[in-house]
């Protein structure tokens, strides 16, 4: 029964995030670039990253990489310069426009759904300590 349980509440998040309430669609249009670029943009807003962290980061291969990187910098979005202690390595940082570009994605991201923003303040308040839990392991 429990797993039965998990596995309903585990398909109706899944659901409210991906299916019914997807910011990656409305993000990717807003800033006309597709979601695996949007991800590099609030990475990298985070802290510059070597183009080696960014492929980690971004879990994808080197040459995918640099290809959104060189996206990102066409767009004035990143710049990419000398590692200053590795000069055989590259760290990618954002030109303003670029954390303009990342503060708005993250705000699109982070923009609650109606039907979260209607629950009641105990059940949001239940719901707010659940995924704490789920989050913190």
């Amino acid at each position: 029964m429990s797993s039965e349980t998990a596995a309903r509440a585990w398909a109706r998040m899944r659901s409210l995030v991906l299916d019914q309430h997807d910011r990656r669609r409305k993000v990717c249009d807003a800033l006309g670039m597709s979601f695996i670029k949007v991800k590099a943009l609030y990475r990298v807003a985070e802290r510059p990253m070597t183009m080696r962290e960014l492929t980690e980061t971004l879990n994808t291969d080197r040459p995918y990489t640099t290809l959104v990187v060189d996206d990102l910098v066409r767009r004035e979005l990143a710049v990419r310069e000398p590692h200053p202690d590795d000069r055989r390595s590259r760290v990618v940082t954002l030109t303003p426009a670029g954390r303009e570009a990342a503060a708005l994605a993250l705000r699109i991201l982070g923009e609650p759904p109606g039907a979260v923003l209607a629950l009641p303040p105990a059940d949001l308040a239940a719901l707010d300590r659940i995924l704490a839990r789920l989050t913190s392991s």
